[in-house]
């Protein structure tokens, strides 16, 4: 079965584009859904019975008015109507219990829907590969999660329970008619055709609609977030004029789609009003024709124009909440798009790789990957990890797309409790292979095993930009380990020299940071993932340019909480200053996507090579002694690169 859109959806204005994240197929759409009720099936099923008790107790309500109408025309005594006057108020409370009950069973069974749904898109959207990430743009990602969730969240919440009692409605009221007459039935039937024409001829113009607005949203979005993001580089390079312009482009795209939306949704309506005069014309005519001939009694004539018009209602409901469902379903699919683009393996990685030590999936803290699979790439032979390595990667390759290649058949071999520094220039792969390392991104070819760790996670990973999330430090350290304790916390953020400052913080550990709390600087923000790293307790730690955030004066308490932090475990370290390659055990020094020299600082610094040019050129002409700490003017390698 064909799980996505044969082709990614595409984003175009002024010639540029970007691959946003896939969309499911209708039928795959329908089968994700059927997976999301299945839990639930025993709600779902008592839910619409006690609906469908609802609607048949109310359909007693025509006949009962029915019969008064009777009871007036023959002229009988008012004594007559005391009974079925008290029968509606018995069926208006029933109805309306019942009613109650049956939708509040189907709202929970939405909300619960809805809940797994949101959950299973997070979880998969945090496992999706980087790469794809950055070749859709953070505006795709951050349409669906917010617009297309909030969207199928209003259709769950009002359009499901709601379209559920209206299709009861529609089905036990045309039953109820052909008991009075089937001639009813058929008179009432007339309008049919013209609601069925409306329906396709909205939903054909619908679909497409909604899933292009959806993408021009998204497209909206991103444009936004990359001319913001990037304000200060699009003043310095004078490009104000060509952003405004791409900005009012897709902005304009997204307002004529809303519009073209507005005018269906009015032609839609207007539809609707000629198939309600259709069918209630026939049915008024055809009690008139069953009357005269007293075939059926007044009050059965009026019984069967008050089913007919009680179905305007639900008919009326149904069919506008196709506007809702389909922009439901439009969002929906395009939430399945990425948990599916999520579960298939990446292409570029080929088989499973049976090689030994593979890491299961496991949750880690919030800066940290989740541990990585063995990967095997198209290259016909499996390489087994050395059994006393904590990692090993061979012959890997990476490309992040056609013609743009990273790295070049890089191997690597860490051993347990090894401290490896990653060095480099601007460009070199360091970032990349990372990622790789830490199971973040998978390699185009060529294998990475490690094995599981000792703690919460097997690999974390500690990046540049960390984030502090919203609630107090406490709870935003036991993100990497739930079970942790106060002392524990503390004895985290002491190992990596942050408790005294935390501490002194006005509610100390229940000081509420993040968002609309108090602000941590980039040196102790860095800090706070350095502890969670603590707290995870991996058997390897990546950290890519971890200290970077931190000025000159910051540097060296960084990079004190970082060995502290790497005390004891394996570490693979993507070098922003020098000082880190010469604490390290190795130093590896890759250009261009390959490795030019491996060995231990001094060794490199001697040789007359790529690193002893990189020592050279940030040392200058000091002298400069591992045991002197870090020079004071902070003088760095070569800027990173941001992948």
């Amino acid at each position: 079965m064909t799980t996505t859109a044969d082709m990614p959806e595409r984003a175009e204005s002024d010639g540029d584009s970007a691959e946003l994240l896939p969309v499911a197929t209708p039928a795959r759409t329908r089968a994700a859904l059927r997976a999301l009720i299945r839990p639930d099936r025993g709600l779902a099923l008592t839910g619409i019975g006690v609906l469908v008790a609802a609607t048949a107790v109310g359909l007693l309500v025509q006949p009962l008015l029915g019969r008064i109408v009777d009871i007036v025309a023959d002229g009988r005594p008012a004594a007559d109507l005391t009974l079925p006057v008290v029968l509606l108020v018995a069926v208006a409370a029933v109805q309306g219990l019942t009613t109650t009950i049956g939708l509040t069973r189907v709202a929970r069974l939405g909300e619960t829907v809805l809940a797994r749904l949101r959950e299973r898109f997070v979880e998969r959207a945090l496992n999706l590969p980087a790469d794809r990430l950055e070749r859709a743009g953070a505006g795709d990602l951050t349409a669906r999660v917010t617009g297309d969730v909030a969207r199928v969240a209003e259709a769950v919440r009002s359009a499901l329970p709601e379209m559920a009692r209206s299709v009861l409605a529609i089905v036990l009221t045309l039953g109820a008619l052909a008991l009075l007459d089937v001639r009813f039935l058929l008179a009432a039937l007339l309008a049919v055709p013209v609601q069925l024409l409306t329906a396709r001829w909205y939903v054909r113009r619908a679909l497409t609609l909604y899933a292009d607005q959806r993408i021009a949203n998204g497209a909206q979005q991103q444009q936004l977030l990359e001319t913001i993001g990037g304000a200060v580089t699009v003043r310095g390079h004078r490009l104000e004029a060509r952003h405004t312009e791409r900005s009012a482009g897709r902005s304009r795209r997204a307002v004529d789609l809303t519009m073209r939306s507005v005018n269906l949704v009015l032609g839609f309506y207007g539809r609707l009003h000629i198939a309600e005069y259709i069918g209630l014309a026939a049915v008024l005519i055809a009690g008139f024709w069953l009357v005269r001939d007293g075939a059926v009694s007044i009050g059965t004539a009026t019984a069967a124009a008050l089913y007919f018009h009680s179905l305007f209602g639900p008919v009326n409901a149904a069919l506008v909440l196709l506007d809702d469902a389909q922009s439901a379903a439009a969002g929906l699919a395009r939430l399945v798009g990425v948990t599916d683009l999520a579960e298939e393996p990446d292409p570029a990685a080929g088989k499973a790789d049976p090689a030994p030590c593979p890491v299961p999936h496991q949750r880690t803290a919030p800066d940290a990957a989740p541990g990585p699979k063995a990967v095997t790439a198209p290259d016909p032979t499996a390489v087994t990890a050395p059994a006393t390595a904590a990692v090993t990667a061979h012959a890997v390759g990476h490309a992040y797309g056609p013609g743009r290649p990273v790295l070049h058949e890089v191997s690597l071999t860490l051993e347990p409790g090894e401290h490896v520094a990653l060095v480099g220039t601007s460009g070199a792969g360091k970032s990349t292979l990372a990622r790789i390392v830490a199971g973040v991104q998978q390699p185009t070819s060529g294998t990475v095993t490690a094995p599981a760790g000792s703690g919460t996670a097997a690999v974390v990973l500690v990046t540049q930009e960390v984030h502090v999330f919203t609630g107090t430090l406490a709870e935003d350290l036991r993100l990497a380990r739930p079970d942790a304790t106060d002392a524990d916390l503390r004895a985290a953020l002491a190992t990596v020299h942050a408790l005294d400052w935390a501490e002194a913080l006005q509610d100390g550990l229940g000081t509420v940071v993040g968002e609309g709390g108090h602000r941590l600087d980039p040196a102790r923000a860095q800090q706070l993932a350095l502890a969670r790293l603590v707290l995870a307790d991996p058997a390897l730690a990546v950290l890519d340019e971890a200290t970077a955030e931190a000025g000159s004066a910051g540097a060296r308490v960084l990079e004190r909480s970082a060995e502290a932090a790497l005390a004891g475990r394996t570490a693979l370290v993507v070098a922003h200053r020098l000082t880190q390659a010469v604490a390290a055990d190795r130093v590896v020094v890759l250009e261009a996507g390959r490795v030019v020299e491996s060995g231990p600082h001094e060794e490199l610094r001697d040789a007359d090579g790529p690193y002893a040019a990189l020592w050279r050129a940030w040392s200058g002409s000091r002298t400069y002694q591992p045991h002197d700490g870090p020079p004071e003017d902070g003088l760095r390698c070569p800027p990173t690169p941001s992948r």
